[in-house]
């Protein structure tokens, strides 16, 4: 039975169990997984899976089931307990199916998304792996690869509801990822390096995630203590998409409408400085965060969350939508248990003119952050502060690693004072460059 077959089955089951409407969502994926550690083989997976999700509405009462037995009783007892449970649920005023909007399933965009070429062997991910581990250890002062890995997954999604639409898209995925450890004794340090492409061909070579790997562990060694106070601080791209992160937090629709947002009230104001633009392209070629059609079946286009550093868009489903009276964009996300909520795909920051190293230069004095350890951010005010590792600036050049400190400020207040490098990894979900930010408070431990 195909997944939309399934689907179909169990919103036709839902009405024979009483529902007024439903809808429903069925993932199957198929998952090899490799990893090496001194070049022999220590770990191998396998695994395929079948889930599925019903929404049942009775009125304006809904309740959610999930599964993973396909079999005609089992199909049927899921939707009698859906509608069960959702006669006996609290009423909600918002939630059902979208009032429109739905996608043209004769006009998908061809995301490219799935790849076509026979999925790699176990072998093949083996010595990719080994590669990568071998290119780590290479590096001088590099003392052993933490773990050194390579994936492949493929996932078939399909969805359908009792207004008339089904639709199916697959996806698959592939990684290569190595972490290795430099010095020995209480002087050992970590880092790694990651990738992950939609096809396999894409993946860049083993011995470039290993070298890269291997570099940022070496160059860790020896770490000295930051200054305290306030100082510039550079974001490195692996690490600038978590602020983006927290303004898709803020302008969360379910969050704003529980007033749980520090943007709540920003809708049309500056946000970010002139020319930041936050953009969600659901129809990126080749990019992991791509679907034709979003969690709720609607039709999806590329919208701009910030325009030129003004807030313009929340985000939002059909009930979000519904409860801040605001028409329904399209974008919800989806798992199999629970209802549809706001959500994005592919998230693009805009970068600015200058490099990087022009940025670490502007900065004279300063920290750049490299990785991030925990966090508490509040929800309501912007207050930040994080744990961070990174290397320290002096003269407008690296000077020392640094490591064992914290960040904080106000991220109403400091994201104004950004600046954007042109160094932006177009192969992230969340695409952003490097971002200079003046005046946070660093803390050193």
């Amino acid at each position: 039975m195909t997944g939309a077959e399934l689907a179909r089955r169990l919103i036709e089951a839902a009405r024979r169990a009483g529902a007024d409407a439903a809808d429903a969502l069925a993932v199957s994926s198929r998952d090899v997984s490799v990893s090496v550690r001194g070049g022999a083989l220590e770990e191998a997976e396998s695994a395929e899976s079948l889930d599925y999700g019903l929404r049942a509405l009775v009125g304006r009462r809904q309740a959610c089931v999930s599964a993973s037995d396909p079999s005609p009783a089992a199909l049927e007892e899921v939707a009698a307990r859906a509608v069960a449970m959702a006669r006996a649920a609290p009423e909600d005023p918002y939630c059902g199916l979208p009032d429109g909007g739905l996608a043209d399933l004769s006009r998908l965009p061809d995301l490219d998304i799935e790849d076509h070429a026979e999925p790699p062997l176990p072998a093949t991910l083996k010595a990719m792996a080994a590669e990568a581990e071998a290119a780590a250890l290479a590096v001088a002062g590099v003392a052993q690869a933490e773990s050194a890995g390579a994936g492949w997954r493929r996932s078939d999604i399909a969805f359908a509801a009792t207004n008339g639409f089904s639709g199916a898209y697959a996806r698959t995925g592939a990684s290569l990822s190595v972490s290795a450890v430099a010095g020995e004794g209480l002087g050992m340090e970590t880092d790694y390096e990651y990738a992950s492409r939609t096809h396999f061909a894409d993946l860049p070579p083993p011995s470039e995630i290993g070298a890269t790997a291997g570099a940022r562990a070496a160059a860790r060694l020896k770490p000295r203590r930051a200054k305290t106070g306030a100082y510039p601080v550079l974001f490195d791209r692996r690490v600038s998409g978590s602020l983006v992160g927290h303004v898709l937090g803020a302008i969360n629709g379910s969050a704003v409408a529980r007033g749980a947002s520090w943007l709540k009230d920003r809708m049309g104001e500056r946000v970010l400085p002139p020319g930041f633009t936050i953009t969600d392209d659901p129809h990126r070629r080749r990019a992991a965060g791509s679907r034709p059609f979003d969690g709720e079946g609607m039709a999806l286009s590329a919208r701009r969350l910030v325009d030129d550093g003004v807030l313009a868009g929340w985000t939002l489903d059909s009930a979000t939508a519904r409860r801040l009276g605001l028409p329904a964009p399209g974008g919800a996300r989806r798992g199999v248990g629970g209802p549809p909520s706001p959500g994005t795909s592919t998230l693009e920051l805009s970068e600015g003119e200058e490099t990087a190293e022009a940025l670490i230069r502007a900065m004279g004095e300063g920290l750049i952050v490299t990785s991030m350890i925990g966090s508490s951010i509040s929800a309501t005010t912007g207050a930040y502060s994080r744990g961070a590792a990174g290397y320290w600036v002096e003269g407008g050049e690296i000077a020392w690693p640094v490591n064992e400190l914290t960040i904080a400020g106000s991220l109403p207040d400091f994201l104004l004072r950004m600046r954007a490098a042109n160094d932006a990894d177009r192969t992230r979900g969340v695409i952003a460059p490097s971002l200079l930010v003046e005046g946070l408070t660093i803390a050193s431990g």
